[in-house]
């Protein structure tokens, strides 16, 4: 198969809201959905293949069954399949967190570090995300103000809107605000060292965070054009399609990398390789290298991902 329709696997966290459930039509199995895992190949959560020989089948089990070439030979030098692309519904504050580098992270969890983007799909008036620190500061302030309860007071705030995009590279403390509600795309890791958590007992992971946590303020220089969002892990491009003036576009998957095409808004049609399918919001759809030309039609916002 040239393309798949993918479900995605759900997440209950407790800071999640209702919106995947009632505004995409996803099925948690709970009362809040707080993230949809859309693309994933992870044992915490893997998607789920829609339709086709393969129907039902997760889609680690169709890249052991169809081989890695399907990936293409830029992820040859990656041991696993290399992204996690989710929705995340913030109804509350989440922690405040930090993902370690690959060379930490192999040693100490045995899996990839955490290098994310995040792309902002609508936000409530006035909310925000913390993304690095203010300014420097030193390894003693830092672990007095986890001590503390002060440490939001140094961290840098952000105010966000509808199409902003927010780069996090592993060892950047961040933490989404309430009210936001975003796509993330990131490297193929479930691994969090939370720091402060608003009172709600969950476990922290502070000599961790300390051990990776870079204490510099972030580096805001955009070196992504012509990309939304591009690093060594994945690049992130944008496809608007009005149904008017543009209403198709066309690409080709070679054999260097997959592609993933995340409808965030819109209706049309899909194809590859002489297999298509309708899109409505919310759907991920994994193209495998070597698929050849593609074409998108209608109207849409998408976020397309590829493998460097």
């Amino acid at each position: 198969m040239a393309i798949l329709k993918l479900k995605p696997a759900c997440k209950d966290y407790v800071w999640g809201g209702r919106r995947l459930i009632e505004e995409y039509g996803f099925e948690s199995g709970s009362k809040i959905c707080a993230e949809a895992w859309v693309l994933s190949a992870h044992p915490d959560g893997a998607s789920t293949i829609e339709g086709g020989d393969f129907a039902g089948k997760n889609l680690a089990e169709y890249i052991k069954h169809s081989g890695a070439e399907i990936l293409g030979t830029n992820c040859r030098r990656l041991e696993n399949f290399p992204i996690l692309i989710k929705f995340i519904d913030a109804r509350e504050n989440l922690s405040v967190q930090v993902h370690p580098t690959d060379a930490y992270a192999k040693i100490h969890e045995g899996q990839p570090g955490k290098s994310e983007m995040w792309y902002i799909l609508d936000a409530e008036e006035n909310s925000a995300l913390y993304c690095g620190f203010k300014k420097k500061i030193s390894k003693e302030e830092f672990v007095s103000r986890i001590k503390n309860n002060s440490l939001v007071e140094v961290l840098n705030a952000v105010k966000v809107k509808k199409g902003d995009v927010i780069s996090i590279p592993a060892g950047t403390i961040h933490a989404v605000g309430s009210g936001v509600f975003l796509a993330e795309i990131q490297q193929n890791s479930n691994i969090s060292y939370r720091v402060y958590d608003y009172g709600r007992n969950r476990p922290l992971h502070i000599d961790k965070a300390i051990d990776v946590t870079n204490l510099n303020p972030p580096n805001e220089r955009g070196e992504n054009y012509p990309h939304l969002a591009a690093c060594e892990y994945f690049v992130v491009d944008k496809l608007n399609l009005d149904g008017k003036i543009l209403s198709q576009a066309k690409g080709t998957v070679d054999d260097k990398t997959f592609l993933n095409v995340l409808i965030i808004d819109g209706a049309g049609k899909i194809s590859c390789g002489g297999e298509e399918f309708l899109y409505k919001k919310g759907d991920s759809f994994f193209i495998a290298a070597s698929s050849g030309d593609w074409e998108i039609c209608g109207s849409c916002d998408a976020l397309l991902t590829t493998i460097p």
